[in-house]
This record gives C-alpha cells, structure tokens and sequence, in this order.
C-alpha cells in the first residue's frame, strides 16, 4: 500500500518536472514530432519509453556518470550527435511522400532516440537528479517524473497531431533541423573547451607518433 510520504515524493516529483517542461526544447520537440508523422501513439510511447530509460539512469546514475566521465568529453559526444541529427532531418524521405507508408514501429523508434538524447542534460533530467538526491524512494521520484513528462506532452503530441496538415513538411523538417543544431551548438558551448590547449594536445601527439614510424 503506497503511503503518504511516498504519494508525497510522486506528486512533488510530478509537479516540479511538468512545470519544467512547459516550453522546454523537449515539449517543442514532441510538437515537431507529432506534426511530422502524424501518429500520436507511437510518439506518445516512444518518448515515455525515453523518459523512464532517460530519468531512470538520471535518478540510480545522476551521480556517478557526473564523477566517473569527463563533462567536456561528455558534451563534445552530445555535440556530434545533435549535429548528424540537425543534417539528417533536412534528408527528404518516404515519410514526405506518403505518411501512411511510415512504418508505426520506425516513428516510435525515432521518437525514443531523438527524445532520449534532446532530455540529455536537460532541466527536467537535472530535476530528476536532484529529487533523487533529496527523496528516499526512488522509483517514486521516476514514477512522478515520467507522468509529469507525460502530462506536459500528450496534449501537445495531440496538438500537432491535428494541425500537422496545416504545416509544410519542409518547414517541419527546417525546424526540427534548428532546434537539433541549437542543441548541438549549446552542448558544444556547454563543454568550456580550451581550443588552445586542444591544439597543442594534438599537434603533440602528431610529433610523438612521427617520431616513433620514424
């Protein structure tokens, strides 16, 4: 029987996550999304998916990723992936000829890995983060963060659901593309790298290898 701490955990959880996600990059994703494939299912499956793995690893992990992997060399991988991501995008596909030929599967796919990867580093990730810290039970805390995930953006996936043939897929696809690089460019700022010192690091290795094949 679930206790009144533990409905406590959930509903702070919940509040604090859906009122993040108002207006987040993620929200705005889910929108694009949904606009895009017009299939709010899969996309409503793959980004809860994405959210228990995301916030799931955010609440047993948070701590140990933050001390056990360099942040610069963490933030430089999110970089090249939102930028392959913000090129992909722009690729025309079967989808922009015939949605119906979207494969169900292929939609929640793509939902769970763009969500999983955007919610990296994100506010709401940090929230889960710092509830875990602070709240004894932690599948209350993940518990109450999905559905607040899920509270901000069903509706929106349904939103666009709705207006999606209102919206050119090229637009779509342009916008989808900006957000991915803005994405790029803010966890590429985000990694404080010292392009002098990165420099030297390389030009040195180069030397040392020459001169060990020489």
């Amino acid at each position: 029987m679930t206790s009144l701490p533990d409905l406590h955990t959930f509903s702070v959880s919940t509040g604090m996550v859906a009122l993040a996600e108002i207006g987040d990059k993620t929200q705005l994703l889910a929108l694009l999304l949904a606009a895009r494939f017009q299939r709010a299912w899969p996309i409503i499956g793959g980004i809860l998916i994405a959210t228990l793995l995301n916030h799931g690893l955010a609440g047993a992990l948070g701590h140990w990723i933050g001390e056990a992997l360099d942040p610069t060399l963490l933030h430089l991988v999110l970089a090249l992936v939102f930028l392959v991501m913000a090129v992909w995008i722009l690729i025309p596909d079967q989808f922009d000829e015939d949605v119906d030929n979207q494969s169900a599967l292929g939609v929640f796919a793509a939902t769970t890995v763009s969500f999983f990867l955007a919610e990296m580093g994100d506010k709401t990730q940090i929230a889960t983060i710092a509830l875990a810290a602070h709240q004894s039970d932690l599948t209350m805390v993940v518990m109450g963060t999905t559905f607040g995930m899920m509270l901000a953006n069903v509706p929106v996936v349904f939103l666009g659901d709705r207006i999606a043939h209102r919206l050119p897929v090229r637009a779509t696809r342009i916008v989808a593309s900006l957000l991915f690089l803005g994405l790029s460019s803010t966890a590429f700022y985000t990694a404080d790298i010292d392009l002098n010192a990165l420099w030297e690091s390389a030009r040195e290795s180069a030397l040392s290898y020459w001169t060990l094949k020489s």
